[in-house]
């Protein structure tokens, strides 16, 4: 019974991967070949992105956590090198103030704000080229439909007769290579937006790691 609906699986995924390769084909393979390269290099920027994120990403509160307890000792030396050692933009910007930790308040809050900016940066780093793509896939679906409906129209010429048997080839063309089109920039779209609320998420324990570590610098400059 497994044996059987195993097989009957893979007769499915079979059928499937057929009639997607046919669509592939009558969408025009070269044309199809584009859309399909601009879904594997955007998703290779999306993979890029989700990756350096989730280095990126630290637990916030215990690290602020340890670095209170060390400032309150007084191992400032001891907090600068955890810090320095700790992965993501909320260690490099604890260091920064820690390392300026001698100077002015203000000077130190300015110091965090112009080097948060800097790490906002490198979080949102290559994402134009991701909406680059996902504006590029239904373009070049147009595109083809355009050309569809061209090579219909010179079928037409041709022949002399609005023939369906004869225009179906182009409309087909066209209308495969928008549908394409629009599945490259949907999927795209969803590691879009899924990595823009890992940056917000990120820019936000930024926000508030800055707040807290001035804060606590201040507190030790009183001790």
């Amino acid at each position: 019974m497994t044996l059987l609906l195993i097989i009957s699986t893979v007769s499915e995924n079979e059928g499937i991967y057929q009639a997607i390769k046919t669509k592939f084909i009558e969408g025009n393979p070269y044309f199809m070949g584009i859309i399909s390269l601009v879904l594997v290099i955007g998703l290779a920027f999306c993979l890029e992105r989700i990756i350096y994120l989730t280095l990126a990403q630290i637990n916030t509160k215990k690290f602020l956590s340890q670095t209170e307890e060390l400032l309150k000792k007084r191992n400032l030396d001891v907090a600068k090198q955890i810090a320095q050692n700790t992965r993501g933009p909320v260690a490099s910007i604890c260091y920064q103030a820690l390392s300026r930790i001698d100077e002015e308040v203000d000077v130190i809050d300015k110091s965090i704000t112009a080097y948060g900016s800097v790490q906002t940066g490198l979080l949102e780093k290559n994402l134009s080229w991701i909406t680059l793509f996902i504006a590029a896939a239904p373009s070049l679906g147009f595109l083809g439909t355009v050309l569809g409906m061209i090579e219909s129209f010179d079928q037409i010429q041709q022949f002399g007769d609005i023939n369906p048997t004869i225009v179906a080839g182009g409309m087909k063309f066209a209308l495969i290579t928008t549908v394409g089109g629009l599945i490259v920039a949907l999927i795209l779209q969803f590691f879009y937006n899924y990595i823009l609320t890992r940056v917000e998420k990120i820019v936000g324990q930024m926000e508030d790691a800055s707040i807290t570590i001035l804060d606590l610098i201040i507190q030790y400059k009183r001790q």
